[in-house]
């Protein structure tokens, strides 16, 4: 048996050798003949032992696996989304921001920004153990079986690999291969796809892995993310990323200045044009990983990275014209009805306009042909008028004055560049959006009820706040359009859970305006619970870190209302966290109350962001610059010597890591 177990294993390295040269490498080492014959015997020699199963064989990758659903997965490290900029100085700007906050020479890697659907790919022992998609960062959909059909997916790693880590990627689908796919659709007489950014997106959710295998996939690495990978520059990652066996473009360039960046923009910006693959920008990244890890990251993205979009396609089309939506918070966001136009691959029809100030700013009027191009080739909108094919007869618009929906009057306040519709609790869709926001993933994260779901059950009368979920029975739910048994079961269940989503999340889940998902982590921490928050007078509010007048405002603004605190009441009653949980409470002190503490270097006993949360638990403030405002520096290894000279300045003490944790224990 011992050498039936060795062949197997010999075809096995055998194929994954052949796979890797063929689509990561671009050059086949033996013909599709040979493969499939050898893939053929592997797969018999599998069938005829079972015993010597293996989840990451070559064999493996012929899809055939259905998933019905798609398990949600919580990221071990989040996928942040990137800056974008739109110009050279732009991306001078942001030079000189990282430049103030590290010390030393700045080398970048510039590599080209992928026009696809990201993706995590998780290895332990060298082996693939799942593949989640981006989601919203913070957790993703697993898509494990539908990744490992993809060839350029290594299954088994090659090489020093870590033994846990997570690479991140792009999957994309190459013009080749998606003119081939539509010229099938056509020849069978259905839709052709409208862009491969879309189809490979798309491909990732098909439920029958099988399907996926069909498509021309193909997957572009260029990040590594875990702890102790044994790299210290961004470019290097690269190449030990290909020695493993990843399929990593060698379009990337390791530049000293930010002049090299331009030179890699401009020649790009022309020869992205004769790319097998979609591509929408360039990526520069600080090369040195511990310059990255000293620059951090803000609430939505790294400092250490910045995208830079090529010049958006626009196109000129008619505007035939113009509705009002209403938003949760009761903004009126005027949007363009357009005549259908081809843009950056997929078909507009409709485009924002903001605002009543760039419709006077442009003199945007009815039957005017527009500019419109792709917001950062996302979201369509109208940039221009082409005043040349103006009639003579068309009138100036008149901004509305009443809300569309319930015929309230707008307001619009100083300093604001919206109207709103003042009737809070009752204009229908603010009603609707609230709703929708509070089951949001980011919020209260109850997937099992949709947005549509939520326009039904507000329109049947059996909801009309986010409260009245909590009473909601199968019964109610059931007759509903398109809800059955199961979908009714996971609805009601969905809901109970969600009571122990905890409190940072329930207060942004509240839909406060200008209370986003770090105010509210900030106001939960500082408060504890949802009473003190109600109590907290406005300078108080603004006392609180980056709580500033506007957001204060708003918060004691939303308590004001009767109908708020008696919702806030109901939600107590149905046992939803509207204070830190005691376990958290625990671990948080105020050892460090008014400590403002800046944190350089490389260190060891922990890792740099447990040393911000640690900060931060304990009752501190964690601030990347040195100023006569900083009460001391935890110093690592290898902090910059402009730092230490600013500290000695200014006085500031140093102090190590062990000394640092040995104060909060």
């Amino acid at each position: 048996m011992a050498s039936i177990e060795n062949k197997i294993n010999e075809l096995r390295e055998k194929l994954r050798k052949h796979n890797h040269d063929y689509y990561v490498l671009d050059n086949a080492s033996i013909s599709d003949y040979e493969f499939d014959v050898k893939l053929k015997e592997l797969q018999e020699l599998e069938r005829k032992h079972p015993e010597y199963y293996a989840a990451n064989s070559p064999t493996q990758r012929v899809g055939g696996e259905i998933t019905k659903n798609f398990e949600t997965i919580v990221h071990d490290h989040r996928m942040y989304s990137l800056d974008n900029s739109y110009s050279k100085e732009d991306l001078q700007d942001w030079e000189t921001r990282i430049k103030k906050l590290v010390d030393g020479d700045i080398q970048y890697t510039c590599e080209l920004k992928y026009d696809g659907a990201s993706i995590s790919l998780t290895y332990e022992n060298g082996k693939l153990i799942k593949a989640v998609t981006r989601g919203d960062g913070f957790q993703g959909d697993n898509v494990t079986a539908n990744i490992k059909t993809i060839k350029s997916v290594p299954l088994q790693l090659k090489g020093d690999y870590p033994n846990k880590f997570d690479i991140r990627g792009e999957i994309v689908l190459p013009f080749e291969g998606f003119d081939k796919m539509n010229e099938e659709r056509v020849a069978l007489g259905e839709e052709p796809y409208k862009n491969p950014r879309n189809t490979a997106s798309g491909s990732l959710k098909l439920q029958d892995s099988g399907e996926v295998a069909k498509r021309p996939l193909e997957c572009l690495l260029y990040n590594l993310t875990g702890n102790n990978l044994g790299v210290e520059f961004q470019y290097n990652s690269l190449d030990k990323a290909r020695s493993w066996g990843f399929k990593v473009p060698r379009a990337a360039k390791l530049v000293d200045s930010i002049d090299g960046v331009f030179e890699f923009v401009n020649y790009w910006d022309v020869e992205r044009h004769n790319l097998p693959f979609e591509t929408d920008g360039i990526v520069v990244k600080v090369n040195n990983l511990h310059q990255q890890e000293e620059l951090g990251y803000t609430s939505k993205a790294p400092r250490w990275a910045m995208a830079y979009k090529f010049k958006a396609e626009q196109v000129s089309t008619k505007l035939k014209s113009i509705s009002y939506q209403v938003g949760r918070t009761g903004a009126i966001t005027p949007v363009a009805n357009l005549e259908p136009v081809e843009l950056a691959g997929t078909v507009v029809k409709r485009a924002s306009i903001h605002n009543a100030d760039q419709i006077e700013k442009f003199d945007i009027r009815i039957d005017d042909y527009v500019f419109v191009e792709k917001g950062g080739e996302i979201i369509p909108k109208i940039i221009a008028v082409d005043f040349s094919r103006r009639t003579g007869d068309s009138g100036s618009t008149k901004y509305i004055e009443h809300c569309p929906e319930c015929h309230t009057e707008l307001i619009r306040k100083e300093g604001d560049a919206k109207h709103f519709c003042p009737n809070y609790n009752g204009c229908n869709p603010q009603i609707v959006g609230r709703i929708q926001h509070y089951i949001s993933r980011k919020a209260m994260d109850i997937d099992s009820l949709g947005g549509e779901t939520v326009l039904l059950l507000v329109n049947e009368g059996l909801i009309n706040n986010y409260s009245d979920l909590y009473v909601l029975t199968k019964e109610q739910v059931i007759p509903l359009e398109r809800m059955a048994e199961k979908s009714a079961d996971n609805l009601i269940n969905g809901i109970a859970q969600s009571i122990n989503i905890p409190f940072e999340r329930v207060l942004y889940a509240l839909g406060i305006r200008y209370v986003g998902e770090t105010v509210a982590k900030k106001l939960a921490k500082h408060y504890k619970n949802i009473d003190a928050i109600i109590n907290a007078s406005q300078e108080d509010l603004v006392n609180v870190d980056e709580i500033g007048v506007k957001i204060a405002e708003s918060v004691k603004l939303f308590f004001s209302e009767e109908k708020n605190i008696g919702i806030i009441e109901r939600l107590k009653g149905f046992g939803v966290q509207l204070q830190v949980s005691s376990e958290k409470l625990e671990r948080l002190t105020s050892i460090l109350e008014g400590d403002v503490i800046v944190v350089s270097g490389v260190f060891y006993e922990v890792s740099r962001n447990e040393l911000k949360k640690l900060i931060e638990d304990n009752g501190g403030k964690v601030t990347s610059s040195i100023s006569s405002k900083t009460s001391y520096i935890v110093a690592g290894d290898k902090m910059g010597p402009s730092k230490k000279e600013k500290a000695e300045k200014l006085g500031v003490l140093l102090i190590s890591e062990s000394k640092f944790l040995q104060k909060i224990t």
